[in-house]
């Protein structure tokens, strides 16, 4: 060690106050490991930043362990606290700060604004078109027209890129279906086929799977409800690697995929509407996508070279569903396809609505005995990847959005002269000498140096932060094929031409581009 180094200030590691039965608590920059006396306590709950993250064992050595992969806020530091149990009493007499990547707990004011997670972040790769794959949406029905006339038109509202929708009636008797479906039949992009008797869910689906030709396909059930950026993120999360299969929405109700608690019907906060809420976790959710052996046909993008490779759902096993997609997802990882967990898609499900609690229980179960004959491991894979945590991460921000304020849409504006919109939260992309900057309000959020010899740098910058920043539209004066707006088109990002020489509104903005393609686009 030189003398400037030995003479140079050293950060003291704060030493923690613990409350009885915690005895001593460490951080190794990656793993907080707490050590207990001897107690009744079986498990520990931790919070991070005043929000409860997750429980974890004390073994029998009186030892538990968080291993944090990255900072679940996207900052550098966060507070920890552990508790008795969720909501229990504080075993520190103040939270812990855990500085990433650095031993020992430190000592400085900690950032608790939840940023974009760069490092768990499954991005779409630089200049993959995610937008070019044609999208079919299959809507099986079944009865229930209240919740299908929402469910199509929360699709109609929601809608953007290259899609078509595909309504499948499977001969209800409720006879409110046929001339409510035929309000839908005449729209461009929408088709409506009718089951000349009922054939159940699964085949119905595949009548739907076979109209879309070569597309990809979303497996929608007809009791949700989608908000903004619904297929947008499930185009992005199902094009973020080659080797994706499937990727699933998350739900306020939907078994392993609800959010922020599983297994649990999930209120939305009070006051808010779906599309808030689903704006609030495509803004806070993050890309560190969780990944299963399954997905969940709620609501469930298939890729067509999944669906080439295993086939469709199997109808003649699972014919009023229940199973069938997590059959066909056990086929495609076999192919050695992954299944991922969109969690900054939020798709309200009311669930059961067809058949009722209890039918659907006998269904399940009934579902579940073929699953374990065909798969044996099936649930014990689900039960080591479950509580990942990416999942764990995942639900964590996913309650520090709820207790925030409904969010406006962000958008992006390029250059001099960003408007200033109410009903929208506008940034800058603007040039400070050789520097791009990205700019919130007066607070650079991002910057990139700009080399005249090297600018796809630049371009890769911009095409990270329009997905990490999770921008809901581009706004343009006029369309001059620039370089932010190519890159927008390849990430499904709308362009918005608004202004003097639109006279227009936001709404009327975005009415233009959420349109269904023909059936022969």
């Amino acid at each position: 060690m030189s003398l400037l180094d030995f003479l140079r200030p050293r950060r003291r590691a704060a030493v923690p106050r613990l409350h009885p039965p915690l005895r001593e608590a460490t951080w190794d920059g990656s793993t907080f490991t707490l050590a207990f006396e001897r107690n009744d306590l079986s498990a520990v709950a931790l919070d991070l930043d005043g929000t409860y993250f997750a429980d974890a064992p004390i073994d029998a050595d009186g030892r538990a362990q968080f291993a944090l992969a990255f900072s679940p806020s996207g900052q550098a530091a966060i507070a920890a606290m552990p508790r008795a149990r969720r909501d229990g009493d504080p075993l520190a007499a103040e939270p812990l700060c855990l500085r990433f990547g650095q031993a020992g707990f430190a000592r400085e004011p900690i950032a608790s604004e939840l940023l974009p997670l760069v490092d768990g972040a499954q991005l779409v790769p630089f200049g993959v078109d995610a937008a070019a794959a044609h999208v079919v949406v299959v809507v099986p029905v079944y009865d229930a027209p209240e919740l299908v006339e929402r469910c199509l038109d929360s699709v109609l509202a929601h809608t953007t890129g290259r899609a078509r929708l595909i309504v499948v009636d499977d001969a209800s008797p409720d006879p409110r279906i046929a001339p409510l479906l035929a309000r839908y039949a005449g729209l461009a992009g929408v088709e409506v086929l009718r089951n000349a008797s009922n054939r159940g869910f699964t085949a119905s689906a595949n009548r739907g799977i076979d109209a879309a030709g070569g597309a990809d396909v979303v497996l929608l059930n007809a009791d949700t409800e989608v908000g903004p950026n619904w297929l947008t993120g499930l185009r992005r999360a199902a094009y973020s690697r080659d080797d994706v299969g499937t990727a699933t929405a998350v739900s306020d109700n939907a078994g392993a995929f609800s959010v922020p608690e599983l297994e649990q019907a999930n209120a939305l906060p009070s006051g808010w509407s779906v599309e808030q809420a689903a704006r609030a976790l495509w803004l806070q959710a993050g890309l560190a996508y969780p990944q299963l052996p399954t997905g969940n046909g709620f609501c469930l993008y298939l890729r067509r070279t999944a669906i080439d490779q295993v086939g469709k759902l199997d109808e003649a096993a699972f014919p009023q569903g229940y199973g069938e997609e997590n059959d066909f997802c056990q086929r495609a990882a076999q192919a050695g396809l992954r299944h991922l967990i969109a969690g900054n898609v939020l798709v309200r499900h009311a669930r059961s609505a067809s058949f009722g609690e209890e039918r659907r229980r006998v269904l399940g179960e009934a579902g579940m005995a073929v699953l374990r004959r065909r798969w044996p491991d099936y649930e014990a894979e689900v039960g080591r990847t479950l509580f990942s945590f990416e999942r764990r991460a995942l639900d964590w921000r996913v309650r520090r959005a709820y207790a925030g304020k409904p969010p406006l849409p962000r958008l992006l504006w390029v250059g001099a002269g960003a408007p200033t919109l109410r009903e929208a939260a506008v940034w800058n992309l603007r040039a400070n000498g050789d520097r791009n900057e990205l700019v919130a309000g007066d607070r650079v959020v991002a910057a990139n140096t700009w080399r005249a010899d090297d600018a796809e740098s630049s371009y890769r910058a911009l095409w990270n932060w329009l997905q990490l920043y999770a921008f809901e539209g581009l706004l343009i004066a006029a369309r001059k094929e620039s370089a932010a707006e190519i890159l927008c088109r390849l990430l499904d990002i709308p362009i918005l031409e608004i202004g003097a020489a639109h006279d227009t509104t936001l709404a009327d903005a975005f009415a233009r581009v959420r349109s269904f393609e023909s059936p022969s686009a």
